[in-house]
């Protein structure tokens, strides 16, 4: 069993096809693959969504919270693979169940993004997610994604029992 590896914005900008203001993970702290992702998104005032939501309080969306939990997803998912991916591979949602949201995130947070694979069966991805701050859960779902892959020879993603 090899033991978790760590990525600065670097490997994670090889392992997502998001760019700013879209990357939402600046720095994975432990990743393991087939089992968990553990990465962080700093949240900083000059975000371009703080200005609209809301100018007299500024609090991170809910939608782009789990936004980041699918792109730590997305980097566990291309990792358990073994998968970098291009203009022809990509994972795209296709459920995202039992959202909560519990406190706000704000300008100077530190948003840890901790997902963990449950299964993958047939092409669908099912994790658990969870984000914190200062330890204390402010949103959590479940989130199924499925990739879409283009290109000659594509490697499958695994089915029943391959990841997990």
């Amino acid at each position: 069993m090899s033991d978790p590896v760590k990525l600065d914005i670097e490997a994670i900008m090889q392992q997502l096809p998001h760019r700013y203001p879209m990357l939402l993970v600046d720095r994975v702290l432990a990743c393991e693959a087939g089992k968990f992702c553990h990465a962080l998104k700093n949240v900083t005032y000059n975000e371009p969504f703080f200005t609209g939501h809301f100018p007299h309080r500024p609090v991170m969306p809910g939608v782009l919270i789990i936004e980041a939990l699918a792109q730590a997803c997305g980097i566990l998912a291309f990792r358990t693979v073994e998968v970098i991916p291009d203009k022809d591979t990509r994972f795209y949602f296709v459920a995202i169940d039992k959202a909560r949201f519990r406190k706000p995130v704000e300008p100077g947070d530190q948003l840890h993004l901790k997902v963990t694979l449950l299964r993958a069966f047939k092409g669908i991805w099912k994790f658990q997610g969870v984000a914190e701050v200062d330890g204390k859960e402010v949103a959590a779902a479940e989130i199924m994604v499925a990739p879409e892959i283009k290109g000659p020879n594509p490697k499958s993603a695994p089915v029943a029992g391959d990841a997990g």
